[in-house]
């Protein structure tokens, strides 16, 4: 019987550059005179390396001087629609006895609805049930490519396992198996299959097809790795045809038969009933996917010949050593001691270390723009993390290099997907003012009015709407709107715009369905930013996502709660990618991983090289056991391990190489690659002579500022134009205490901003302390019986208090509450003479107002003058040093008859606080604080002394700031117990170690 011929089968190694070698080596071997290479097709694992091909066959031309070139037909194996890209080839492929693929939104949708009806009571719903669905159809993708059938779910080898699972695995295992019969049963109703299936098929059909009746025409496999069953027969066909070939990239031909074997079965069972996958394989190694590919492709190793040229950007044949050493598996790696040093050396190969991913950022663009200095120098960024591939880009803008993630963004992550889910954001939060000011500042929205003008009236409102929620829904905004109009008309026009857009949303029922909801949000989103939402990649990429999600969930009727919108639309924006189109710097790229296989530069440079980045965190399937899936023949998680490896020892193979990493990310210390350890291993001592320093080095001095004196103490000293201004009963204390205070709030007028949906903080609780008890008193003048807790109940309406503030301060409050409304009702010696009254008069020519909580008459006929607090009031030892005044100048201004229409000496200075009380109250909370040395205290200032201590303190502080020249000096008095408002404006901790009394040293 005569010997079958071997297959054609080819590697390149990885120092040979794959895509400019294999273009190297095709264009002899099947140009045809004038058609060129036009009756070749190549057979490409994705659509990137096909533009990269495309490229290395433009390059190929231009270095021999061709003006034109006629390309082969290039088919990319993982297109759902194969059959219409190599339908002319079989003529067709796509016969008529394979089902046509189901649309994998409608799989979504229906796969939500199984899992619903198998788990009953306990499906979830809304976007829970959507991302378990997602779930759902990635494991049974994972089956399919596999050739797994659903019906081995209940073979003997999996039902062995099944006792021995925990209680988990088997409630998952039983709704999986569950859903797939269902599943099934409604694909065969509608005539269709699952799109991987459907591929199987075409792969199988292609196959026998190709077998029995060989093309004419040449069909080449390049750079495909994928090792799944059907494509691997499709590739041993297209072996063995006689004008077929099978290119592998970055195969090992010289590893040891010892090594080769020590990598494990790798779809081989060595006996019957053995499974194909064991513990112990080395499935993280780069090669261990390709021994599978060759297991499944029924082709021995020493099949495989190398290729026969290289391309233009070749490294040193000693390279490809150097890799295969460096990933020798663990029994292997043994053979490291006796290495020599020749055979360690990695020439061209740099390792650069950097403190953080900002300076790691950096340093790559310092790197990137000295390469482009040299002409023709192409240069390639390869990363698997996004975020750093975006800084990298951002800092190459400062140099006017345009270098564009070729790797793309989620949708959700661009102007145009953002906008849409700011709108679903809206809708779930009842307008709350963060998603709606960030809505109606988005870059894209302008209302039909110019973008300037837009703006201005969105910043005058969102001035006002800071603090506290007041409310929910539009009311706030058009209570805003309607006050600033007045002064401002654009205002009022704005609000209609915005009104008309954002009220039909916030009407939609609670429960609605998905699809009538982007339905809204596609006509508010026209309504905001016209035709601009729709332009560009990213508008057109969100067209297709929003045309394909509500066609299948109208068709589904699939129906989810507002709360849950915008958590359904990110998970579904997050699996599509929007990529940048042609128009970046030509010898500039910034790759993901999947992106850089077959590419090639002069440089490249290989990112972000730590333990869970690259490689990324192995992850455990969510529905089937790691013992289920190798039992089915499925390899387990860390496979992706192995094929990260070998994308970074592809990109080694480059004549020059700059390992990355930062030492630290944004959770804190990062762990190198096990990659990159094992680089360091191997050099052993060279390591060092290896290391970058020149580009961290430009990078640090880059961010460094010139060094500068350390700023001085301010001690600002305004003119007496300036200086004239009045002072407030609150402000003696800081003129005193912190001259620089009052001068930044009083002179500058400088203020805190409160943020957007600020939380109720202790301001915040004051004020709505005080405001009810101003409404109880200002009640109990028509009805002396007038109870508190309406008016408490009001209030807190009224400031759209939330569920957590009521919960845990309202019944302190609404305890301390009922203390005052007794104290108060049952007082026989004082009478409430008046609340939130305002007084003046003029001390040493200078206006000094302020505003008491409360003053009450005494049976004497003094008055009492009352602070409320709802926290520990000032001690009378503050008092004593000048630091809590503000009763006494209350005081003052009575005793001056400041307050209009209530005369009377002043008599007594309280603070009401609401706090925990201090003696036998009760209610638990409200006591009453004399800040003056009464009773049994052995501190402070004797009642009588009060006064005379007030006016002094206000004498001292007029004729030395106000009327006089001394400078508002910051921190004057180191023990005045300040807020930390203008410590960044007065520059404080620059010259706050070196404070030396009144001075800085």
């Amino acid at each position: 019987m005569a010997e079958r011929p071997a297959p054609n089968i080819y590697s390149i190694a990885a120092h040979r550059g794959f895509a400019d070698a294999l273009v190297a080596g095709l264009v002899p071997r099947y140009a045809d005179g004038d058609l060129g290479l036009a009756r070749l097709t190549l057979l490409l694992p994705s659509s990137r390396a096909r533009r990269t091909v495309s490229e290395a066959f433009i390059r190929h031309a231009g270095e021999n001087g061709q003006h034109g070139l006629l390309m082969p037909r290039m088919a990319v194996v993982g297109d759902l629609d194969l059959d219409e890209t190599l339908g002319p080839l079989l003529d067709p492929l796509g016969a008529a006895d394979i089902p046509p693929a189901v649309d994998p939104q409608r799989r979504l949708f229906a796969l939500a609805q199984v899992l619903a009806e198998v788990m009953g009571d306990e499906a979830p719903k809304g976007a829970t049930l959507l991302r378990l669905a997602r779930e759902t159809a990635a494991t049974m993708d994972r089956l399919l490519v596999e050739d797994v059938d659903p019906g081995a779910l209940l073979d003997d080898a999996v039902t062995g396992i099944y006792p021995d699972l925990s209680a988990h695995w088997q409630e998952s295992l039983r709704v999986f198996a569950a859903v797939q019969k269902l599943w099934l049963g409604d694909l065969a109703k509608v005539g269709a299959i699952d799109a991987a299936a459907r591929r199987n098929r075409l792969f199988d059909h292609a196959a026998g097809s190709w077998k029995a009746n060989p093309p004419a025409s040449p069909i080449v496999a390049a750079g495909v790795t994928s090792a799944a069953p059907s494509l691997a027969r499709l590739l041993r066909v297209i072996a063995d045809m006689p004008q077929g070939a099978v290119i592998l990239p970055d195969f090992d031909l010289g590893m040891p038969d010892a090594v080769w074997q020590e990598l494990g079965r790798a779809g081989a069972a060595p006996e019957p009933g053995d499974t194909p996958f064991a513990k112990d394989d080395a499935v993280t190694h780069p090669q261990y996917h390709m021994k599978l590919l060759l297991n499944r492709m029924a082709v021995r190793r020493e099949e495989v010949y190398p290729w026969h040229r290289k391309g233009m950007t070749a490294a040193p044949p000693e390279r490809s050593h150097a890799i295969a050493s460096l990933f020798l598996p663990p029994e292997a790696s043994k053979t490291w001691v006796d290495l020599p040093a020749e055979q360690r050396r990695l020439a061209g190969v740099r390792l650069m270390s950097t403190a953080n991913p900002e300076e790691e950022a950096q340093a790559i663009a310092v790197l990137v723009r000295q390469a482009l200095e040299e002409p023709e120098k192409r240069v390639a960024v390869v990363t698997p993390d996004r975020a750093l591939a975006r800084r990298v880009v951002h800092h190459l803008a400062r140099w006017n290099i345009v270098a564009d993630d070729s790797a793309g963004r989620p949708l959700s992550q661009t102007a145009a997907g953002r906008l849409l889910l700011l709108l679903a954001e809206v809708i779930a939060e009842d307008a709350a003012p963060v998603p709606l000011m960030a809505l109606l500042g988005h870059p894209l929205v302008h209302g039909a009015m110019e973008r300037g003008a837009w703006l201005r009236q969105l910043r005058r409102v969102e001035r006002e709407l800071r603090g506290p929620r007041k409310a929910g829904g539009l009311e706030p905004v058009r209570q805003v709107s309607a006050r600033l109009g007045k002064r401002h008309p654009p205002v009022a026009e704005w609000f209609a715009q915005v009104e008309g857009v954002l009220a039909p949303l916030l009407s939609l029922p609670y429960e609605l369905g998905l699809a009538d909801l982007l339905d809204a949000l596609a006509v508010a989103g026209e309504a905001l930013c016209g035709e601009e939402i729709w332009a560009r990649e990213d508008g057109r990429s969100l067209a297709a996502f929003v045309e394909e999600l509500r066609l299948h969930a109208r068709e589904a009727g699939f129906a989810m709660s507002r709360d849950d919108a915008t958590i359904a639309l990110r998970d579904a924006m997050e699996q599509v990618a929007v990529r940048p189109p042609y128009g970046g710097h030509a010898r500039v790229q910034v790759l993901g991983l999947l992106e850089s296989r077959m590419n090639r530069a002069d440089l490249v440079i290989c990112a972000g090289l730590n333990e869970g980045t690259w490689p990324a965190r192995g992850s455990v399937d969510a529905l089937l056991a790691p013992a289920i899936l190798r039992a089915l023949g499925v390899p387990g998680a860390d496979f992706r391990i192995g094929l990260s490896a070998h994308d970074l020892a592809g990109a080694l193979g480059a004549p020059e190489v700059v390992l990355s990493r930062a030492e630290r990310d944004e959770g804190g210390p990062a762990i190198p690659s096990r990659f990159l350890l094992r680089v360091e291993a191997l050099l052993g001592r060279q390591a060092d002579a290896t290391r970058e320093t020149a580009a961290v080095e430009l990078a640090r001095a880059m961010a460094q500022a010139e060094p500068v004196e350390p700023h001085p103490r301010p001690a600002p000293e305004p003119s007496a134009k300036q200086r004239n201004v009045d002072i407030s009963a609150t402000a003696l204390d800081r003129l005193l205490g912190d001259p620089y205070q009052f001068y930044a709030q009083k002179i500058l007028g400088l203020s805190d901003l409160d943020g957007l949906d600020a939380e109720p903080g202790p301001l915040w609780q004051g004020n709505v302390a005080h405001l009810m008890l101003q409404r109880w008193h200002e009640a109990r003048e028509r009805d002396p019986a007038a109870p508190l807790a309406p008016i408490m109940a009001q209030v807190l309406d009224e400031e759209n208090a939330d569920a957590l503030t009521r919960g845990l301060w309202t019944p302190r409050l609404e305890a301390a509450l009922r203390w005052i409304e007794g104290e108060v009702g049952g007082a026989q010696d004082r009478e409430v003479v008046a609340v939130e009254k305002k007084g003046a008069m003029k001390f040493e020519g200078v206006e000094v107002h302020g505003r008491a909580d409360r003053i009450d008459r005494l049976a004497d006929g003094t008055l009492a003058i009352i602070d409320y607090k709802t926290g520990q009031p000032p001690s009378a030892a503050m008092v004593e040093h000048g630091f809590a005044l503000q009763l006494g100048v209350l005081g003052l201004i009575a005793e001056h008859h400041g307050f209009e229409n209530l005369p009377g000496e002043p008599g007594a200075y309280e603070y009401w606080s609401l706090g925990k009380a201090k003696d036998d109250n009760p209610h638990g909370f409200g006591y009453v604080e004399v800040p003056l040395k009464v009773g049994s205290k052995r501190s402070g200032v004797e009642p009588e002394k009060f006064l005379p201590l007030t006016a002094e303190k206000l004498t001292l502080a007029i004729t030395r700031y106000i009327t006089g020249s001394d400078p508002f000096l910051a921190r004057e008095n180191p023990d005045y117990p300040a807020y930390d408002t203008y410590d960044q404006l007065m520059r404080l901790d620059e010259w706050i170690a070196t404070q030396d009394g009144d001075r800085a040293l």
